[in-house]
């Protein structure tokens, strides 16, 4: 597990988005494995730059997100379809055939698990797979209690989960309860990872992260099973970190 730590948001963007641009420039084809919330927002704004520049392509990219709420239309605002598209997707040459994302509508959440899995499998799994953290440690939606050899599932929400996304809801009541995401061996099954945390808020879940050993109510240990994960900090984030 390599650590790196970059002074402010801004810098923790930067590096990421350089990181995926290297990647892209080394494989055309690369599949990408993307998260949402707020800590990637300056990753993508700026590769959406690094697009408008001519510096990358994403015409033969494929990209997987990471994971969908359980219940929302692919149109709703607060919907994972709708930011992706918002804040990367419609600003840069992707091919919209060649993004995925878990059914948030689905019938059958255990047969479009498993068809979201095949769909991974079918392009050789995921080459780099972008992730957060949440406050209590989850990754995706692999709340503490997830098994490390999960795959994609319907996973339920922790209420602090549910209440540190509330802030993007009218109201901690309209925040779903249910989310579909890629289980944990799914995650690690990427062939290089990439973990992002900015701010105070998380400097106590990643000073946690770091001393931790493997624990299933930590689902982000998980991470130190695979050999080519990068954990990218602000200093504020690294801030509870011991020296």
């Amino acid at each position: 597990m390599k650590i790196v730590i970059k002074d402010n948001y801004q810098e923790l963007s930067e590096k990421a988005a350089l990181l995926i641009k290297e990647a892209i420039l080394n494989n055309p084809k690369l599949v990408l494995g993307l998260a949402t919330g707020s800590t990637p927002l300056g990753t993508y704004k700026r590769l959406i730059e690094m697009y408008q520049e001519g510096e990358i392509s994403f015409a033969e990219v494929t990209i997987f997100n990471l994971d969908e709420y359980f219940g929302l239309a692919p149109d709703h605002p607060q919907s994972y379809n709708y930011f992706m598209k918002h804040n990367l997707l419609s600003k840069i040459d992707i091919n919209y055939d060649n993004f995925y994302i878990p059914d948030g509508l689905t019938d059958d959440p255990d047969k479009s698990s498993l068809e979201y899995e095949e769909k991974i499998k079918k392009f050789n799994g995921i080459d780099l797979q972008i992730l957060g953290i949440g406050s209590d440690g989850h990754i995706g939606f692999n709340e503490p209690g997830t098994s490390f050899s999960s795959r994609t599932h319907l996973a339920n929400l922790a209420s602090s989960t549910i209440k540190d996304n509330s802030r993007f809801f009218e109201n901690e009541r309209e925040v779903p309860s249910q989310a579909m995401t890629m289980g944990i061996a799914t995650i690690l099954e990427a062939k290089e990872i990439l973990l992002l945390a900015s701010g105070i808020n998380k400097s106590e879940i990643c000073a946690k992260l770091i001393d931790a050993s493997k624990d299933i109510m930590l689902p982000a240990s998980a991470l130190k099973e695979h050999d080519n994960v990068t954990i990218l900090l602000d200093k504020e984030a690294a801030s509870q970190i011991k020296t």
